[in-house]
């Protein structure tokens, strides 16, 4: 009689060809024979009949097997120290072929300026450099008609209640759900904390597919800035909850990962670094431009000048940077960048040598960069801090806070080298990195040229590569372990059916 293989899921079955598996199971068998794999622990119960009508089995233990989520028909041996993540073959640089890949990204990475938005920029344009057909679902404001050929589909929002510059949205109208639905993704990809993290979290486990979250923004330090300090904790269960859903999270700076790992937002192993990128190119030092320091001086250009880009909001600190300019009466500051802290912001250096001059793009905002002679950041919350790698990019020295991501682009050893590092909220310490950069030409080109060399090791294409090649093949190797688990009760009762259904048989048989 024939050999039976029973496999719930496809992608974990044996290949046909195992020789080994039906000669080890021969000495047993004598004329009918089933086999039933378990994915994970993958031994197999051998039945034989015997003249007693009593069933004889033995397990037989097997190295686990998994499937590289690169190479979906090979199935791969590991040892079983290994199977806590995923092994090495499936996160290795070998091209994955094209996928189909959804995003959801809240608020719009078109619309809504903050850190992330040249981040996921450059991500869609890789991607669909790459091969992979790819959908973003973002906030309905400001979406264009057409971005590197991606699929663009925006959902209406409404304005976060404490932060009205903010939009949000659940992205889960049936419009929507269709959307995804026939788009057929691969994998989902969802930015986090936020409203549409719960919609894209929810599609995912309707179309069972896996889903990739990747955190943005430190909700928990920003909390007590703007609301009530006793939602800090609440917080932290929502992103528990979101985070141990999904079947891998990606953070942008190993500062944040050791928040996360802290507060056992989910298993260490499925939290990985989204590598930091930079172009290069946009912000270089060839932009220096003489009219625009005059403009960000005041029409005193020869004055040093300290630069500050970014958002403005109150959890960014900035109310600390007049403490450091009644320190340098000669020096200028310039603010590039709006903000609901504006308002508030110009009322404090009223009296300071200072130009707010907005939200600025493109080449201009190039030139801001390479005109200044000092960066400083003092936000003490930053998960990456991009605006430090522009700066860093554009050859302008920076002086930072010694918090949040910034550690990760000036690392201990570099300090003093490619940019300067200071106590959070320590003003002497500031003042004490920012002087003598502010009056030393030589040190100012040693230090900006260090930067800018440090920061042309990073590149938008090889960060997207590795999430492309890597992290993705890591999410879809854990949501399929996670489904074999779930599949383990279906597999026992199956067990159970197929050894009854083969006993009445047999004794049908012999009657």
């Amino acid at each position: 009689m024939p050999t039976y293989a029973l496999s719930l899921h496809p992608s974990l079955s044996l290949p046909s060809s195992s020789a080994s598996s039906s000669s080890s199971c021969s000495s047993i068998v004598t004329t009918s024979r089933i086999s039933c794999f378990n994915a994970f622990e993958t031994k197999p119960i051998c039945f034989s009949p015997f003249k007693n009508r009593s069933f004889h089995y033995k397990r037989q233990t097997r190295t686990p097997i998994i499937v590289s989520s690169a190479n979906k028909g090979t199935i791969q041996e590991l040892r079983k120290d290994d199977e806590e993540g995923p092994p090495s073959q499936v996160e290795s640089e070998i091209s994955s072929k094209p996928r189909r890949i959804a995003l959801f990204v809240e608020p719009s990475p078109f619309a809504y300026v903050s850190g992330y938005k040249n981040r996921f920029q450059n991500f869609i344009r890789y991607l669909r450099e790459m091969g992979d057909e790819v959908m973003v679902v973002t906030t309905h404001e400001g979406v264009p008609q057409e971005f590197y050929g991606a699929k663009l589909v925006g959902s209406k929002s409404f304005p976060c209640p404490w932060y009205q510059n903010v939009p949000l949205s659940l992205a889960l109208s049936p419009r929507i759900i269709n959307e995804v639905k026939q788009f057929k993704p691969d994998i989902i990809h969802a930015s986090s904390p936020g409203i549409m993290v719960f919609g894209a979290l929810i599609i995912a486990k309707m179309l069972c597919v896996p889903i990739v979250m990747s955190y943005h923004t430190h909700v928990p330090v920003y909390i007590p800035r703007y609301t009530f300090s006793w939602l800090v904790k609440p917080m932290w269960l929502i992103i528990k909850f979101l985070h141990r859903a999904a079947d891998l999270t990606l953070v942008p700076s190993a500062a944040i990962a050791k928040d996360l790992r802290q507060a056992r937002v989910t298993a260490a192993n499925k939290i990985r670094l989204w590598n930091k990128g930079v172009d290069s190119e946009s912000f270089h030092p060839k932009f220096r431009c003489h009219e625009m320091r005059v403009r960000l001086t005041n029409g005193e250009p020869h004055r040093p000048l300290i630069v500050h880009v970014g958002r403005l909001g109150v959890e960014k600190s900035l109310d600390f940077l007049k403490s450091v300019m009644e320190k340098i009466p000669e020096a200028r500051i310039a603010f590039i960048g709006d903000g609901p802290f504006r308002e508030e912001l110009e009322k404090i250096f009223i009296g300071l040598p200072v130009v707010f001059t907005g939200m600025l793009q493109g080449e201009e905002l190039s030139q801001a960069y390479a005109s200044g002679d000092v960066f400083i950041m003092p936000s003490e919350s930053e998960t990456l801090g991009f605006v430090v790698l522009e700066a860093m990019s554009s050859g302008l020295p920076v002086v930072a806070a010694r918090a949040g991501g910034i550690p990760d682009i000036i690392p201990e050893d570099q300090e003093g080298k490619t940019g300067y590092l200071y106590t959070p909220g320590d003003l002497e310490d500031c003042l004490n990195k920012v002087i003598p950069l502010l009056h030393d030409a030589k040190l100012r080109e040693d230090i900006g040229q260090a930067a800018r060399m440090e920061m042309e090791k990073f590149d938008w294409r090889a960060a997207t590569k590795v999430i492309r090649n890597q992290q993705y093949n890591a999410a879809i190797w854990f949501w399929r372990k996670k489904r074999a688990h779930l599949l383990k009760p279906v597999q026992w009762l199956m067990k159970i059916f197929f050894s009854i259904q083969m006993q009445h048989k047999l004794m049908a048989g012999d009657l």
